[in-house]
């Protein structure tokens, strides 16, 4: 028997398939729990890997693809393909490819800093020589990406999802860390990413989660609201009915003392909960402690629904400039497909009340995790290949850079405004009148809801899932001038910096936050730590 290997390399973390290439069967499924790299969103990966080295970078990334692997529960020494899908900057870290092409957008900035714009088509290479623990003449398939933001991970939404076949005007979203989008109108296509932050993957939330056993995922209202918490086979099954208001169960049920956090979706559907009870305005939860309690000891605070409002709002800007730069009306768009672990938990419902789709679409399609889907598919298929670069070549044209585009700043700023400072939606649109953007319509009536799976990952496999922990590295190192105060330790919000006897700095990257926070660095009393001259243990 020969094995196969799929990998969706993801800002959240890694997950993977064991497949039986005689007939295409997926046999076992692994995922981590969290991404090895220090940071909470792509923008932290890609400063790391910036600062620290793209070799430091690719090893730590490596590291914790080999661990997952070996979980697999097939023969590893008869692996004779792997493919992988993802964002341009996870496999360029998977591949050892430098980012400097991507950490810098244009050609101007190329110029002024010598930075070559590196290919980064659909190819054929060896799985050996990127540092995976298989045999010599395994193949690694890896799929196109699209432009400097848009990877394969969303060629993979669109090709998965039924999009590129819609004849209708239609928007495809990946629901997660750096939210992928892209809009069809006739035959052409307007793609875009918003940098949403990690609140959409679990992350950055008190007692948030990956989607995984144990998690909150969603809330159902049954007279009051009642927790949805995944099993150990990462299905949503009734969990307790709580008060908000009261801060108290009201009603236990059968996943009561199953709970261990909350998911993205879990965090929207709070949002959803909180808006219905007015209980959030001007940025803060209105409840006696400014918490919304859940089961098991698991609750969220007006810091957790800020951070989800963000990614909302993130959302918004970018739905809002794809449609005006395609020059169509929100009421011309009524179907919408949603990918990702967020897009398929997530109460579509819920989510389009919040402002996570546009508030016109009447029919949405909720799919899995495409990427690893079709990094499965390239493996049965592997000259699917060639007709993923023939897609990709074709809508590279209409590409949209939010980070620079008048219309996604105006809009996100306005949504700030919106979540946070209690601006109304009738000053929001007297806003867009002035800037000549098109009204946000009212949400209205009640949209059908297609949910193509059951599930985030829709085939465990025979074997089942396993969930990893054990994966990220140290990173270690002294500072010259340093009087052991231990006050960088003290000040690590995420417990992973620790100071030895001897004056030793041991960073674990997996906790690590990153460039995003830095608190260890700013807090040093002598200013003689430097986060970047740590090295790899």
């Amino acid at each position: 028997m020969s094995y196969g290997i799929s990998l969706d390399m993801g800002t959240s973390g890694t997950r993977a398939h064991g497949v039986d290439l005689s007939d295409g069967k997926i046999l076992s499924t692994s995922v981590t729990e969290c991404h090895p790299l220090p940071g909470a969103n792509i923008m932290d990966h890609l400063t790391f890997c910036i600062n620290i080295g793209t070799d430091i970078a690719h090893k730590i990334v490596m590291d914790t693809v080999n661990k997952v692997i070996k979980t697999l529960d097939i023969d590893l020494k008869k692996v004779e393909k792997v493919s992988i899908c993802g964002n341009p900057i996870q496999l360029s870290l998977f591949q050892g490819i430098p980012v400097d092409d991507l950490a810098f957008a244009g050609k101007n900035a190329h110029k002024a800093r010598g930075i070559e714009t590196l290919d980064r088509n659909a190819g054929v290479f060896s799985a050996v020589d990127v540092g995976m623990d298989v045999p010599d003449g395994c193949e690694l398939y890896v799929p196109p990406s699209i432009r400097h933001e848009i990877g394969a991970d969303a060629l993979a939404m669109m090709y998965k999802s039924g999009f590129l076949e819609q004849k209708d005007n239609c928007m495809v979203t990946d629901y997660g860390t750096n939210a992928e989008m892209a809009l069809k109108v006739g035959d052409d296509i307007y793609t875009g990413s918003a940098a949403a932050g990690p609140a959409m993957e679990g992350q950055s939330i008190k007692y948030g989660m990956l989607a995984g056993p144990g998690a909150i995922s969603d809330l159902e209202y049954d007279t009051q609201w009642r927790c949805m918490v995944l099993d150990d086979d990462i299905m949503p099954q009734p969990g307790d009915k709580v008060d908000f208001n009261l801060n108290m169960i009201a009603e236990e049920g059968p996943m009561h003392g199953k709970a261990k956090g909350i998911t993205g979706t879990g965090v929207i559907a709070a949002v959803a909960a909180a808006l219905a009870g007015n209980n959030w305005i001007k940025g803060k939860l209105t409840t006696s402690d400014e918490k919304m309690f859940f089961q098991d000891g698991v609750y969220i605070d007006s810091k957790d629904i800020s951070e989800a409002c963000k990614a909302i709002g993130a959302m918004r800007a970018g739905h809002f400039t794809l449609v005006e730069t395609a020059g169509i009306k929100f009421d011309e768009l009524k179907i919408m497909y949603m990918a990702g672990a967020s897009g398929t938990y997530v109460d579509a419902v819920k989510a389009r009340e919040v402002g996570l789709l546009p508030p016109s679409c009447d029919k949405i399609y909720q799919y899995g995790n495409t990427s690893l889907a079709m990094a499965t598919d390239i493996l049965r298929k592997p000259e699917l290949l060639d007709e993923l670069q023939t897609i990709a070549d074709g809508i590279r044209a209409n590409h949209v850079m939010f980070a620079s585009d008048p219309i996604f700043e105006q809009i996100y700023v306005q949504e700030l405004a919106y979540w946070d400072e209690g601006m109304g939606m009738d000053k929001y649109n007297l806003y867009n009148e002035m800037f000549d953007i098109q009204p946000l319509p009212e949400v209205k009536g009640t949209p059908e809801v297609i949910r193509a799976v059951a599930r985030d990952i829709p085939d465990l496999g025979a074997r089942g899932l396993r969930i990893i922990h054990d994966i990220g590295t140290e990173l270690k190192g002294y500072m010259p001038g340093c009087t052991g105060c231990k006050k960088c330790e003290k000040e690590c919000p995420e417990k992973a910096l620790t100071v030895g006897d001897d004056k030793l700095m041991t960073v674990k990257t997996k906790n690590c936050l990153g460039t995003a926070c830095y608190r260890c660095q700013f807090s040093c009393p002598d200013k003689v730590y430097k986060y970047d001259t740590l090295k790899l243990a």
